[in-house]
């Protein structure tokens, strides 16, 4: 902005209008003490300043201005139409003052000597511009460099403490500083120790300083005092920007009884691993002869018992017509007999359960459809309803499945409450995750079957013993059972690679949750079973 102080309007007028053509912002003042505070207020690029006013003269505002900060920048052109004289021009370069019109002036010198000064001015701006922040770029750069100085110390001293062998690398690979265990390995600070492959190491290093990647590799070092190569652990980190790492920090960590005890432990390692081999070649071989065992005792005691079965019902029917008391016995024995027979089978069906066998995709609606025809006459005495949605098609081994849902749905018709219809209610959707509350999903790799009855239920506190085996919570003369089913029912979900739980309680009815996967990976190896005797 240009300024114009003049005691009569008439000459700043003028003025004024020329400035204003040639596209100058121009500000005036009628008095020295109002221009001056205008320059305490404002930035003036140039001050065009009369000579001749009262109270206070040109050079008196000029040298006051002098004297402001503000205007340290500012050029001052004198205007005289009477002070013109070489004594007063003197003055007014004196008083500080660039330029000293007199009157008239020409109009298109002035303008060119007020384009000038602008310009000037706004050069020497961008001057005092550049050079603050210049100075503050480097104040910032010596409070950086002081900072860098203080942690390189601090780190120098840290590193100096380690008990490690510890070294800091330039952005160009020169080391710049090693602590005092550097010495048990190298000749000087300036040559790293040597290693037991030095070639290799010295091409992965290289490309790990051009990449600008972090450095880690076991070698052994061979030790200056007795020229024998122990193992450590080479560790050199970047520091500083990820693609131009201004510095290094490496750390060489002795581990040569780690190194020594791993080797020794593989050793044992390999000894016990062949010893376990051995163990499980001779725990097959035993399992193998059990299953054969239990086979052969399953048959001779089934045997013996069919022909107590037999005997006992021919004498209840010859000889035991008119004699109540024995027919009892008889008949309690019968019973017996028949507990044993089923007892027997349970326990040769759970034996069964750790052969292998494979997967394969199951419909469990057809699954269910059969169960339903062979429990028919159960169902139609206790009037039973089923409920049964949509069941998926998922990978199983159909014998085993088709065993958990029978030992589900028996024992749903078995603990029926004695005044009431069973409603057995089967249901399945897909889950997330192999978990019994997880959360369903469209997708999941899981299916969530529950099977629910409205029976007499039971405390959910006896949760953990219903599926261990010879487990009951009923009492034996009122519920016929062995306690076998839900052992074997929950070995058969183990096998699937499944859950199985439950909830319930007493009066209530209970609700068995079942989480199976879709798809099942087959085994590597299926076991023959032993044959049937």
């Amino acid at each position: 902005m240009i300024l114009i102080v003049d005691d009569r309007p008439e000459n700043i007028l003028p003025l004024k209008r020329i400035l204003e053509l040639h596209q100058f912002p121009v500000d005036t003042a009628e008095s020295g003490e109002e221009a001056l505070r205008k320059v305490l207020k404002n930035a003036y690029s140039v001050i065009i300043l009369d000579v001749q006013m009262p109270d206070m003269d040109g050079f008196e505002v000029a040298n006051a201005i002098a004297g402001f900060s503000k205007a340290r920048d500012t050029s001052i052109i004198f205007l005289s139409a009477v002070n013109t004289e070489k004594k007063f021009i003197k003055k007014g370069y004196t008083a500080g003052a660039i330029d000293y019109l007199t009157k008239p002036v020409d109009p298109d010198i002035l303008v060119l000597k007020v384009r000038i000064l602008k310009k000037l001015y706004e050069q020497q701006q961008e001057l005092r511009t550049a050079q603050e922040q210049l100075r503050r770029e480097v104040e910032v750069r010596k409070q950086a460099q002081e900072a860098l100085t203080e942690r390189m110390q601090e780190m120098q001293a840290m590193l100096s403490s380690l008990p490690q062998m510890a070294f800091t690398i330039s952005g160009d690979g020169q080391i710049e500083y090693v602590n005092q265990h550097w010495f048990r390995y190298a000749v000087d600070a300036q040559s790293f120790p040597t290693t037991h492959d030095d070639d290799a190491i010295c091409v992965d290093w290289k490309r790990a300083l051009t990449e600008g990647l972090e450095f880690n590799r076991e070698v052994r070092l061979k030790e200056l005092a007795t020229g024998d190569y122990r193992y450590h652990l080479l560790r050199i980190i970047p520091i500083g920007q990820v693609d131009q790492p201004t510095r290094w920090i490496g750390t060489y960590t002795d581990i040569h009884p780690q190194k020594q005890a791993a080797e020794l432990l593989e050793q044992q390692v390999a000894v016990r691993t062949n010893e376990l081999r051995q163990k499980n070649a001779e725990l097959e071989q035993t399992h193998f002869e059990l299953q054969q065992f239990t086979w052969v005792i399953s048959h001779d005691l089934k045997e013996p018992l069919r022909k107590v079965q037999l005997l006992n019902d021919t004498i209840k029917e010859r000889f035991l017509g008119d004699n109540p008391e024995a027919r009892s016995y008889i008949e309690r024995s019968i019973r017996s007999s028949s507990r044993m027979s089923t007892l027997i089978n349970d326990l040769l069906a759970y034996s069964q359960l750790s052969v292998p066998e494979p997967f394969e995709p199951t419909d469990l609606n057809a699954l269910i459809d059969g169960l339903r025809h062979d429990f028919g006459t159960a169902i139609e005495g206790k009037k039973a309803v089923f409920h049964v949605m949509e069941l998926p098609v998922i990978d199983t081994i159909p014998s085993r499945i088709r065993q958990v849902f029978q030992n589900l749905i028996s024992n749903a018709l078995k603990f029926a409450k004695p005044d009431q219809s069973p409603v057995i209610t089967i249901r399945a959707e897909r889950v997330a995750q192999k978990a019994i509350d997880s959360p369903p999903v469209p997708d999941g790799d899981y299916c969530r079957i529950t099977v629910e009855d409205n029976g007499i239920g039971f405390d959910e506190k006896f949760l953990d013993r219903i599926f261990v085996i010879f487990q009951r919570l009923h009492d034996p003369s009122s519920y016929d059972g062995t306690g076998i089913g839900l052992a074997i029912a929950k070995k058969n979900i183990d096998k699937h690679h499944g859950l199985i739980s439950a909830r319930s309680r007493v009066n209530e009815g209970a609700r068995f949750i079942l989480v199976l996967p879709i798809h099942q990976s087959q085994p590597t190896h299926i076991a023959s079973a032993p044959e049937s005797l």
